[in-house]
């Protein structure tokens, strides 16, 4: 891939995955809460802010983590990607997510601009998957969870 178009994918992959766009960002609908709200249950939602959080880390982290190395072995669908339903969180437990979160993005923003990272070969231990794929994955599915977040804080009046 010519060099400066990977450099331009590379951008707004970077801007996918750390940007709101046309929504808020991540880090804003996590922003501001306190331990009443992040592990109060919503009638007929069947998870917390924080078990969606914790959910966005463990799925992110299993994709940066099977594209980076063979090595990698995914929790099990979908026990493996899901706190338990009783599961809560304390301050700690809280910002050592949102922290792992961020890091593992940095992560993978590092590989994506890695001069030898090809956006577009397939991942050699996987079946089919490329670089560009991936990382459209990891910001769909935030972007999705970012969503209901936003929905459980109106839920909850504690949204702007």
């Amino acid at each position: 891939m010519d060099q400066p178009i990977k450099q331009g994918i590379v951008t707004e992959l970077i801007s996918l995955l750390t940007e709101g766009n046309a929504h808020v960002t991540f880090e804003e609908a996590c922003a501001g809460l306190t331990p009443a709200h992040w592990n109060q249950h919503v009638p007929e939602v069947p998870y917390t802010i924080w078990q969606l959080v914790e959910h966005v880390r463990i799925a992110q982290w299993d994709i940066v983590e099977f594209s980076l190395g063979a090595g990698h072995t995914s929790p099990d669908w979908p026990t493996g990607y899901w706190p338990a339903a009783s599961a809560t969180a304390d301050e700690t437990t809280w910002q050592h997510t949102l922290e792992q979160i961020q890091a593992d993005r940095q992560r993978f923003i590092a590989l994506l601009q890695s001069p030898t990272t090809n956006l577009l070969a397939p991942i050699r231990h996987g079946d089919g998957q490329t670089l560009l794929r991936e990382a459209m994955l990891i910001g769909d599915h935030t972007a999705y969870h970012t969503g209901e977040i936003v929905l459980i804080r109106r839920l909850l009046h504690a949204w702007k």
